[in-house]
C-alpha cells in the first residue's frame, strides 16, 4: 500500500493554493509536512482525503482513487475541532466509528480501551464542550484512529497539549505506525517532525520546495554547526573563512560553517583563547533549513 500524489494542483479561481506537487508515502512510513500558514498543507490534505478534487493531477491510495468507498481505510484529525460539542464523548466516538463501518459493539470496546490509554475514562459520559482544549484534542485523535485506518492524516495533532500529553499521543501514533499504518502529519513543532518522521516535504506558497528523507535533506543543505563551550572570547572567529554565521551563547558560541575544514580551524583558534569544556560538530536543524529555504520562521 502506498499514497501517491502526482502533479497535484488546486486552484480557486485565479488563486493557486497548491502548485504541481508530487510525493509518495510507502506503507508504514510517517511523512511530515512543513510550511507557514497558507503554504498549502491543509489544501493538500483535503485533496488526499477526497474532500477537494485536484484541478490537475491525481491522488491515489493503494493504486486506486480515493472515494467515499475508501473512507473506512482513512483517518483524519483536522486542525480545527470537528466534534459535536453537545454530544457525549462515548456516544460521539461510537457514532463516528460506525460511519466508518465499524460494528457498534466493537466500537464500544475500542472506545473504552482508548479512553483508558489516554487516562480519561471518566469523560465517557461528558459532553465535548465540558472538556479542556487538550482533552478535546485527545478525543479528536481517538476519533481519527478508532476504526483502525491504514492511512492516517494528522493536521497539527499536538496543538494545545502540555508536554506530558504530547508524549502520550506520540506514543500512540508510533504504535499505530508499528502496526503498518501510513501516516502523514503537519506540526508547528519541528522537533516533533524530526523525531517522528521518515521523510519530510516543505511547502511554500503552494509549491514543494524540498522533499526527501530527513538525512538527505540535511546533507543537501551543505552546512553544519559547530558548538563551542568556553569562557574565552570567540567573537573574532566570526571572520574565519568558511564561517557563515556566528552566535554568542551563554556558555560559548555557535558557528554555522560550510565544511569540516573550517571546524578544524575553529577548534585550533578556540583552544588559543582558553580551555574548552565542549566542542562538537552538529547537523543543521530543520528550523535552520526551513528559514534558509523559505526565508522566515515557521509560525
Amino acid at each position: 500500500m502506498a499514497l501517491y500524489v502526482e502533479n497535484a494542483t488546486k486552484k480557486f479561481g485565479d488563486f493557486t493554493a497548491v502548485d504541481d506537487i508530487s510525493l509518495k508515502v510507502e506503507r508504514g512510513q510517517m511523512h511530515g509536512f512543513l510550511g507557514a500558514n497558507g503554504a498549502g498543507k491543509t489544501t493538500t490534505f483535503r485533496m488526499i482525503l477526497g474532500l477537494l478534487e485536484p484541478t490537475h493531477g491525481m491522488v491515489s491510495w493503494n493504486g486506486k482513487p480515493i472515494t467515499y468507498g475508501t473512507s473506512p481505510e482513512i483517518g483524519y484529525l483536522p486542525e480545527e475541532r470537528g466534534l459535536y460539542p453537545k454530544m457525549k464523548v462515548e456516544d460521539q466516538l461510537i457514532y463516528l466509528a460506525q460511519l466508518r463501518r465499524m460494528p457498534r459493539q466493537e466500537a464500544k470496546r475500542e472506545v473504552a480501551n482508548w479512553l483508558g490509554r489516554f487516562e480519561v475514562p471518566h469523560y465517557a459520559s461528558k459532553k465535548v464542550e465540558e472538556l479542556s482544549k487538550g482533552n478535546q484534542q485527545k478525543i479528536q485523535l481517538i476519533a481519527s484512529l478508532l476504526h483502525r485506518p491504514s492511512l492516517l492524516i494528522l493536521d497539527e495533532p499536538f496543538s494545545g497539549l502540555d508536554p506530558v500529553n504530547v508524549e502520550m499521543l506520540k506514543s500512540a501514533i508510533l504504535d499505530f505506525q508499528k502496526e503498518g499504518a501510513t501516516i502523514v502529519f503537519s506540526s508547528h513543532r519541528m522537533d516533533h517532525v524530526e523525531e517522528l518522521c521518515d521523510d519530510i516535504s516543505i511547502l511554500d506558497k503552494g509549491k514543494m520546495i524540498l522533499s526527501g528523507s530527513i538525512r538527505e535533506v540535511k546533507r543537501s543543505f551543505g552546512k553544519q554547526n559547530v558548538r563551542v563551550k568556553t569562557d574565552g572570547d570567540l567573537s573574532a572567529l566570526a571572520e574565519v573563512a568558511g564561517v557563515e554565521k556566528y552566535k554568542k551563547t551563554h556558555d560559548g558560541a555557535l558557528f554555522q560553517i560550510m565544511d569540516e575544514a573550517t571546524a578544524q580551524t575553529i577548534l585550533v583558534e578556540s583552544m588559543k583563547r582558553g580551555p574548552l569544556r565542549h566542542f562538537a560538530i552538529e547537523e543543521p536543524t530543520l528550523e535552520e533549513i526551513f528559514i534558509a529555504r523559505v526565508g522566515k520562521a515557521y509560525a
